[in-house]
Order: C-alpha cells, then sequence, then structure tokens
C-alpha cells in the first residue's frame, strides 16, 4: 500500500474542493490531507511542517499538490535529502504556479525562485494537470505548464475548461488528478 500526500489550496481544508474524492478513489492506498496552518494566512514554514510530517517513506510516497499547494511541494523537494532517503514515486501538480502570479498575500512562498534542478531529482516522475481557463496562473496557464516541462520533465494534461479546480467553482470530483496518481502510485 503506497501512500498519497495531498497539499490543499490557499484558503480551504481537506474537506473542501476534490479532495475527498481523490481519497475514495484511491482507496485502499494511504492517502493523507493534512489541514494546512493558518490556511487564509499562509507562510511557508509551517505549510511546510504540516506535510513533511505526513511521509514515512518518500520512495512510497505520490505528493499531490493544488494551486499554492504545489508551490508548497516544490519547497518540500528542495529541501529533500535524495541521498539518504531516495526520491519520491511521483508529484502531481494540480493548478499549481510555476512562479509568481501576483498574489501579495502568497509571494513569501516565491522568494528566491527555485532550484529546478534539486527539485527534479527529488522525485521519480512528474505530472501536471491545469486548465486553459485558469484565471490564477497568470499571464497564460502554459507558460506554467511548459516551464514545469523544460525544468521538471513533466507530463501535462491541459483541460480547455475547469478554471482552477477549486473549491469555488464547488469542484468535487476530479478524474484527470486520479488517473495522473495511479500512473504514478509505485
Amino acid at each position: 500500500m503506497s501512500r498519497v500526500v495531498i497539499s490543499h489550496e490557499y484558503a480551504s481544508s481537506p474537506d473542501q474542493a476534490w479532495y475527498e474524492h481523490l481519497a475514495a478513489e484511491l482507496s485502499p492506498h494511504d492517502v493523507r490531507v493534512p489541514q494546512m496552518p493558518d490556511p487564509e494566512a499562509p507562510q511557508p514554514e509551517p505549510w511546510l511542517k504540516a506535510v513533511a510530517a505526513e511521509v514515512t517513506d518518500p520512495r512510497d510516497t505520490v505528493l499531490v499538490g493544488h494551486s499554492l499547494g504545489g508551490v508548497n511541494l516544490l519547497r518540500l523537494l528542495e529541501q529533500h535529502d535524495v541521498d539518504r532517503e531516495g526520491p519520491y514515486a511521483g508529484v502531481v501538480l494540480v493548478a499549481s504556479m510555476a512562479h509568481e502570479v501576483g498574489y501579495d498575500q502568497l509571494a513569501s512562498f516565491f522568494h528566491g525562485g527555485f532550484d529546478w534542478d534539486r527539485i527534479r531529482r527529488a522525485a521519480e516522475r512528474f505530472r501536471v494537470l491545469v486548465a486553459l481557463d485558469d484565471p490564477v496562473l497568470t499571464p497564460d496557464p502554459l507558460e506554467h505548464v511548459r516551464l514545469f516541462a523544460e525544468h521538471l520533465g513533466a507530463t501535462a494534461v491541459v483541460t480547455p475548461d475547469g478554471v482552477h479546480f477549486s473549491r469555488l467553482q464547488d469542484r468535487r470530483h476530479l478524474h484527470e488528478a486520479v488517473a495522473l496518481v495511479t500512473e504514478l502510485l509505485p
């Protein structure tokens, strides 16, 4: 049984959006959706610790990040000691940002940019799920996809619609995410 750890989006919780659906679809795997601290006023270090606490064996773990949760996972991967612990089985980034997108309250998650080489080494495979009509992934959702493909070797699924796959659209199911995680399970 593998473990799946989901880092949820900004201003959300484990019982919102499509997280419960993903957990149910991936049964009997051990799916964890920790509550991120202060989701309305997120800070990088507490968010990083909340996700790291759910990981026991990276080689048997698929990480799933939604929006800011994906950025949180990029920071986790930057700090991961691959030589000591081995790489994560895989990472799925859903509507995640490859760079800052103009939200002042989230800017601290992007300070210093990303160490793409270190992130790339920290996981076996990367998948990206993005909607073309995503208003958060500015200036163009495909630019974020391109950066993830270029820097991480990520394979992308791009849907024509889906907005931000968010709780704000009352999105309770996300079959594309289930398929991507299933591809990466060890």
